[in-house]
C-alpha cells in the first residue's frame, strides 16, 4: 500500500461528526431517529437558541444560532433537548480513541472533529480505505455518522469534510483547488467569516480565486498577516503540522451565557458574573493556569455587544478573585441598560509553576500564612514529580446550572472524570 501514498508530501485527514449533539441523542435513544431533533439552551424560554438540530429539521429551515420560536414555526413538531454535555464529553473520548488505532498523530480541534495524519499508515490501507474504516467503526461502535476530508494539508482536510455531508469522503488535492475552490464566493471559505468577506469586498475581492491572485501589499494593508495566511489558504499552501499537543495550547479562557430574558437588576447580574467566574476559575485550575488580564462581554436586549478588559495587577484563578474583577470591570461599563449576555474571559495566561506574586500590604498575612504548607507541596512535588499531589479545585467539576448556553467548553472535552466514561447520564 505504500505506493499509494505520496513519497515527500502528506496524507491527513479531518474527521469531522455530523450533527454531533443531536446524533448522541438520537444514538443514546433510537427512537429519536427519522424525527426532527434539536439542542438547545433554555428550552423553556421562548427565546432559547438552537445549538445544534439533525438532518431531519434541516429540512424545514431549523438551523444552528436560530431562535426557538422561530424554529418550533417553520417545525412544529421539532423536539427540543437540552444539552447533556457529560454525554457528549463521553462519545467524544470514544471516538478518538477509534481515531488513534490508525495514528498516534491525532490532534483534536473540538469535541466532535480532529485531524489525522495517517502518511505512515499504509499498513493500514489506502487513503481512502482508511477513512472508509474509520467512518464505519464510529458509525458500528458509536451510532454517530461523520464526514471525512483527505488532503495534503490541514486546511484543504478541513474543506473537503464539509463538502458531503453527512457520511461523505471527499478526496481534495492541490490540482482541484482552481475547478474546485476557486469559484466559491470568500465567504464559503473556511477561516473567512462574514466581516473578513465583507473586508475584501472593499478591494474588489469576491470570490476564493480572486484572493489567491490578490495583493500581498493591500491583503496586509487590510488584514494584516492575516491577509498573506489567507491568499496562502487559497493557494492550497498550508504547512501547520497535525500537533497532538495543540489541545494543551490556549491563550484564553471563558465563558459565557445568554440570559433567560433580558435583565437590568445590578444584584440579579452580579449573580450571574459570580456563578461565570466560578466556571472560568475551575477551568483555569484544570489548566493550571492564572489570567493576567480580565475581560468581560457585555450583550444588549438590541443585540449591541461590549467587550471591556483590565490588566491585573497579580495573576488569578480564584473565583472570588475573578468575581470581584469582572463586577468592576462591568460596573465600569455598564450603561444600565437591559443585558441579555454576559462574559467573563480571562487572558494573558501564566503558567501556574511560572507565576509569581507581587505580596502587597493586604494579601501579605493571609499568602504568610499559607508559607509553611506550600513549602512542603513544593518539596513533594520536587521529590515525587508534579502530580504527587494536587488542589482540589483543579479536579473539580462544573455544576450543570452554571453552564447555561456557554459556548467555551469545547476545549475542555476531554476532561470528563474516568469514572463517568461509561456513565451517559
Amino acid at each position: 500500500m505504500k505506493e499509494m501514498y505520496p513519497k515527500n508530501g502528506k496524507v491527513i485527514l479531518h474527521v469531522d461528526m455530523n450533527s454531533f449533539y443531536a446524533s448522541v441523542e438520537m444514538a443514546y435513544d433510537p427512537n429519536l431517529k427519522g424525527k426532527p431533533l434539536a439542542i438547545a439552551g433554555n428550552v423553556e424560554e421562548r427565546r432559547g437558541i438552537i445549538v445544534t438540530c439533525n438532518y431531519e429539521a434541516r429540512k424545514f429551515g431549523v438551523k444552528t444560532t436560530m431562535p426557538l420560536w422561530e424554529a418550533r414555526k417553520l417545525c412544529p413538531q421539532l423536539i427540543v433537548m437540552k444539552p447533556n454535555f457529560e454525554r457528549y464529553r463521553a462519545v467524544s473520548i470514544g471516538m478518538f480513541e477509534i481515531l488513534r488505532h490508525y495514528t498516534e498523530l491525532v490532534e483534536p480541534v473540538s469535541i466532535d472533529e480532529g485531524y489525522l495524519d495517517i502518511t505512515e499508515s499504509f499498513e493500514y490501507g489506502s487513503p481512502i480505505e482508511i477513512a472508509e474504516s474509520i467512518q464505519k467503526r464510529i458509525l458500528e461502535q458509536l451510532d454517530i455518522p461523520c464526514s471525512i476530508g483527505i488532503a495534503p494539508n490541514k486546511f484543504l482536510a478541513k474543506t473537503a469534510s464539509d463538502m458531503k455531508k453527512p457520511m461523505g469522503i471527499t478526496i481534495l488535492r492541490k490540482r482541484d483547488i482552481p475547478k474546485v475552490l476557486w469559484p466559491l464566493n470568500t465567504n464559503e471559505m473556511h477561516g473567512v467569516g462574514k466581516k473578513t468577506a465583507e473586508k475584501l469586498q472593499t478591494i474588489g475581492i469576491h470570490t476564493i480565486g480572486e484572493l489567491a491572485k490578490g495583493n500581498e501589499i493591500q491583503l496586509k494593508t487590510l488584514l494584516g498577516i492575516n491577509g498573506i495566511r489567507l491568499k496562502e489558504r487559497a493557494n492550497g499552501i498550508d504547512h501547520r503540522p497535525v500537533d497532538p499537543e495543540a489541545i494543551e495550547e490556549f491563550k484564553s479562557i471563558g465563558n459565557s451565557t445568554t440570559l433567560p430574558r433580558d435583565v437590568s437588576n445590578q444584584q440579579e447580574l452580579f449573580r450571574v458574573l459570580t456563578a461565570l467566574a466560578d466556571t472560568v476559575s475551575i477551568r483555569l485550575k484544570r489548566k493550571k493556569v492564572l489570567a493576567g488580564t480580565l475581560g468581560i462581554t457585555i450583550r444588549y436586549k438590541d443585540r449591541r455587544t461590549i467587550t471591556r478588559s483590565k490588566k491585573l495587577p497579580n495573576p488569578i484563578n480564584q473565583n472570588e478573585d475573578i468575581s470581584s474583577f469582572a463586577q468592576q470591570i462591568f460596573l465600569k461599563a455598564w450603561n444600565g441598560d437591559a443585558v441579555r449576555l454576559l462574559g467573563i474571559t480571562g487572558n494573558d495566561l501564566v503558567d501556574h509553576d511560572h507565576a509569581f506574586k507581587q505580596l502587597d500590604l493586604f494579601s501579605y498575612e493571609k499568602d504568610a500564612k499559607k508559607e509553611p504548607l506550600l513549602n512542603t507541596l513544593s518539596s513533594l512535588r520536587e521529590k515525587y514529580g508534579k502530580k504527587i499531589i494536587e488542589n482540589a479545585g483543579e479536579h473539580q467539576a462544573p455544576s450543570s446550572e452554571n453552564i447555561g448556553t456557554g459556548t467555551s467548553f469545547n476545549k475542555d472535552f476531554l476532561q470528563i472524570p474516568p469514572n463517568k466514561i461509561n456513565d451517559p447520564d
